[in-house]
């Protein structure tokens, strides 16, 4: 399950297996064994992989449901349009 809350987390995101080692400090390598269900992640990592796709590790761990939105054909501006509309939204809510 975590193997693939991984992956799904990562295409929908449009981000390679390298993209996402560089974010998480960690190699290309650490990122396939973790998608192919080789290697777990530390907790300390865990949680650092839930702050970067700003998803709970309850979610990562299957344990709720991860809310994906499907971005294909859209191009990496209308992404990063949608990114900050996203952020937006989450501060409006910590505001009210």
């Amino acid at each position: 399950m975590l193997n693939e809350n991984i992956r799904a987390l990562r295409t929908v995101r449009h981000l390679s297996q390298v993209e996402l080692a560089k974010g998480l400090h960690v190699s290309k390598q650490c990122i396939s064994n973790w998608e192919n269900d080789n290697i777990l992640p530390s907790v300390e990592m865990l949680v650092k992989i839930a702050k970067f796709f700003g998803v709970t590790t309850d979610a990562l761990l299957g344990i709720e449901n991860v809310k994906t939105v499907s971005v294909d054909g859209l191009t990496d501006v209308q992404i990063d349009h949608i990114k900050l509309l996203i952020e937006d939204l989450k501060e409006t809510d910590k505001t009210l």
